[in-house]
């Protein structure tokens, strides 16, 4: 998937300006396909020119104008086009596995400290997680636009648990310190 797609499906939502895409990349979609500001703008300015999408500029009293984006029929027949083709399965590119794999020849201490940070932050993800369930989809529940959504979330939630308790595991596994695992 390329950038492009990911924001015609925010822009399938509503018209939106760059400053509110990528707030919703913070917020929703970010979790799954990552790109900060500038990629953003730029992307905006290439599915412009593609004929994707049209911005419209909105006069303001006080503030600068903003462009506020809008799918065209052409960006709309693009992102269906896309989201026909089988999904791609994503590799996994994770330097604490290969840590892990050659366990004997690391220090104990700051992979241990390397597994707790990786602990809180999916803490801290899966807790975000089911804050956004319990505020978007309270009765569990959605329409037929906002079930994808859902399921995402929804398997968001199981894998956060998941990754929350493996690392639980592997610090239980490890030795407590690089000096406990040299006396064994």
């Amino acid at each position: 998937m390329a950038l492009g797609e990911a924001i015609l499906a925010c822009l399938t939502e509503r018209p939106m300006t760059g400053y509110e895409l990528a707030k919703t990349f913070d917020s929703s979609i970010g979790f799954y396909w990552k790109a900060n500001h500038q990629q953003i703008y730029r992307e905006l300015t290439r599915l412009r020119d593609r004929g994707h999408i049209e911005g419209c500029e909105v006069v303001q009293t006080g503030k600068p104008n903003k462009l506020v984006y809008t799918l065209t029929t052409e960006g709309r027949a693009a992102f269906r086009h896309w989201g026909a083709k089988p999904s791609v399965t994503p590799s996994i590119k994770d330097d604490l596995l290969v840590r892990l794999y050659a366990l004997d020849s690391v220090d104990m201490d700051p992979l241990r400290a390397d597994l707790m940070a990786r602990l809180e932050h999916h803490r801290d993800r899966c807790s975000r997680y089911e804050h956004i369930l319990g505020k978007r989809f309270p009765d569990g529940t959605a329409s037929l636009a906002d079930t994808g959504k859902l399921l995402a979330l929804r398997l968001g939630v199981r894998h956060e648990r998941a990754v929350v308790e493996w690392c639980e595991e592997a610090l239980n596994a490890l030795p407590a310190s690089s000096d406990a695992a040299e006396s064994r």
